[in-house]
C-alpha cells in the first residue's frame, strides 16, 4: 500500500501515457473518419485534339443523291471485345502481358483511350476519409471498372494534395520535397513538388487527378531515381504499382509481385528502367508493398501479398481505374 502511495503519480502517468499511445495508434491505423465531400468541382474539359468536332457548315448527307430526307444515322457503337487479357471498344483498348523481369513477375497493362475522362479514380466505400478502406477488387466492382490498380493510399497520411475526378478534397501540404503526379483533362501528365504550387492553384488550372505518393520515376523519358532512392525507409525490393504515359492518351500501368519465393520484387530504379524500355515519357510510383494489386474484368491479375508473404489483398483507400 505504501508503494502505491509513494509512486501513485508514476502509475497514473503510465496509465495516461499508455491510453494516449493506444488512442494515437488506433486513430492512425484503425478509427474510420469520413470527411465532408466538397460540392464544387472542376468540370471535365477534354482536349480539342481528342474531341471530334463536326462543322455546322459541312452537310452530313448528300441532299441531291439521298433517297431520304433524313440525315444518315451514325454507326452503331462497337460492342466490347473482351478476352482473358484484353479489352477493346470504341473508346478503350487494354492489353495486359505478364513478364518475368529481375526475378520478379511483372504485369504490364498497355492502355489507350479516346479521352482522359475514362481514366478515373474511386474511394473505398465511396467515401473520402481517414482509415476508410476496402480491397481493390471491391472498389473496382462498385465502380464497374473494366481495369483497376491500387491508388496512392491517401487515407493513411495526414497531408498531401488530393484532387480526384476534378474535385479538390485535400489541400494540406505533405512536405516540401513531396512529388505529386498531376493528370490534366487532356490526359497529359506533369510532376510537381508541393512546395512549388498549392492544391488550389492546381485545381484552378483544371487538374483532373492529383496523386501523392511517389517519387517520380521517369521525366522526359529519363530516369528520375537512382539505385539508392527508396520510399521512406522501406527495403529496396518490393511489390510495386506505377503509372506512366507513353504518348497522347497512351498509358502503361505496371504492377509487380514481391516478398515471396516466386518473386523478389523491384527497386524503384529497376521499375523506372522497365518503364523507359516501354517508351514511357513520364512515370510515377504509386503505393506498393501489400497494396500492389491489378484487377481486370473482375479478376485479380497478380498475387498481392498482405501481412508478409500471405497471398491476399490488403485494404486500401482508393483506386485508379478505367471506366467502361
Amino acid at each position: 500500500m505504501n508503494f502505491f502511495r509513494k509512486h501513485w503519480w508514476c502509475i497514473a502517468y503510465s496509465v495516461v501515457l499508455t491510453a494516449f499511445t493506444t488512442y494515437i495508434a488506433l486513430d492512425t491505423f484503425v478509427i474510420e473518419r469520413v470527411s465532408d465531400v466538397p460540392t464544387d468541382s472542376v468540370s471535365f474539359r477534354p482536349s480539342s485534339s481528342i474531341t471530334e468536332h463536326i462543322s455546322d457548315s459541312e452537310p452530313r448527307f448528300d441532299s441531291e443523291n439521298s433517297e431520304s430526307s433524313q440525315p444518315e444515322l451514325p454507326p452503331e457503337p462497337m460492342e466490347p471485345i473482351i478476352t482473358e487479357n484484353s479489352y477493346i471498344d470504341d473508346n478503350i483498348m487494354i492489353n495486359i502481358t505478364q513478364s518475368r523481369i529481375y526475378d520478379t513477375e511483372c504485369y504490364i497493362a498497355d492502355v489507350q483511350l479516346s479521352s482522359a475522362e475514362y481514366l478515373k479514380t474511386a474511394f473505398a466505400k465511396g467515401k473520402f476519409g481517414h482509415n476508410v478502406i476496402q480491397y481493390t477488387s471491391e472498389i473496382a466492382k462498385s465502380a464497374n471498372a473494366i481495369f483497376a490498380v491500387n491508388g496512392d493510399y491517401y487515407g493513411i497520411r495526414s497531408g498531401g494534395y488530393v484532387i480526384r475526378n476534378g474535385i479538390l478534397y485535400q489541400e494540406k501540404r505533405f512536405s516540401n520535397s513531396q512529388e505529386d503526379l498531376v493528370v490534366y483533362p487532356d490526359g497529359s501528365f506533369k510532376i510537381i513538388k508541393e512546395k512549388d504550387v498549392t492544391a488550389q492553384e492546381l485545381y484552378d488550372e483544371g487538374a483532373w487527378q492529383v496523386f501523392t505518393f511517389g517519387p517520380a520515376l521517369v521525366e522526359n523519358g529519363e530516369p528520375s531515381v537512382d539505385k539508392n532512392d527508396e520510399v521512406y525507409a522501406h527495403s529496396v525490393s518490393n511489390p510495386r504499382t506505377a503509372i506512366g504515359i507513353i504518348d497522347d492518351l497512351h498509358y502503361v500501368f505496371i504492377v509487380s509481385d514481391g516478398r515471396t519465393n516466386e518473386s523478389a520484387g523491384l527497386s524503384l530504379f529497376q521499375l523506372a528502367g522497365i518503364m523507359i524500355d516501354l517508351g514511357v515519357k513520364t512515370g510515377y510510383n504509386l503505393d506498393g508493398g501489400g497494396s500492389s494489386t491489378m484487377i481486370f474484368n473482375g479478376r485479380i491479375v497478380n498475387k498481392p501479398t498482405s501481412h508478409g508473404d500471405v497471398i491476399k489483398e490488403r485494404g486500401i483507400s482508393d483506386i485508379v481505374y478505367i471506366d467502361r
